[in-house]
């Protein structure tokens, strides 16, 4: 009889990951922020992911749905979900882009500028009210956000090396 591997899984462990763990302490702050625009961004009519989706539009050419997914690191299935209730308000419209029907392009109505036109102020007052500086604050979450994004990419293209390989050899004589 093999003698059992070492526990990992300890309470020490558990309180490591409690003080030290990017994800744990980043989806907190990312539950609170959230609660907190939504709540301040309630009386316009919007939570704070739909004020950073239209926020996204306002720009001199309507985005397509892909480079929307992009910018809000996405994926495109909730960010059409997330769309067409804004599309069913009225806030903004999907139309097949000119050069390629496959892709959608997102524009803004008049009713959904008029929207951003209150919320700007709220979201402006809602991070006074944090009394923390946001740019420096920002580029670091960017470069976890592309680091995490660059070791995805990484682990994705070794994951299909290894089923690649694996096939292969399932396959061989």
């Amino acid at each position: 009889m093999s003698n059992p591997a070492p526990a990992r899984a300890t309470f020490a462990m558990t309180l490591h990951v409690r003080d030290h763990c990017l994800c744990l302490h980043t989806q907190r702050a990312a539950r609170a922020l959230a609660r907190h625009f939504d709540d301040a961004l309630r009386p316009v009519g919007i939570t704070g992911g739909q004020f950073s989706l239209l926020i996204s539009l306002n720009r001199p050419e309507p985005p397509t749905i892909g480079s929307v997914a992009d910018l809000l690191a996405m994926d495109r299935t909730t960010l059409t979900a997330a769309v067409k209730v804004l599309e069913g308000r009225g806030l903004l419209t999907t139309t097949p882009d000119a050069r390629d029907r496959r892709a959608k392009r997102l524009t803004l109505t008049p009713a959904g500028l008029a929207v951003l036109e209150r919320a700007v102020p709220v979201w402006e007052a809602s991070h006074g009210a944090l009394g923390i500086e946001g740019t420096d604050l920002c580029e670091a979450l960017d470069g976890l956000r592309d680091a995490a994004l660059a070791q995805n990419r990484k682990s994705s293209a070794s994951s299909a090396d290894i089923r690649t390989s694996s096939s292969r050899t399932a396959a061989a004589p």
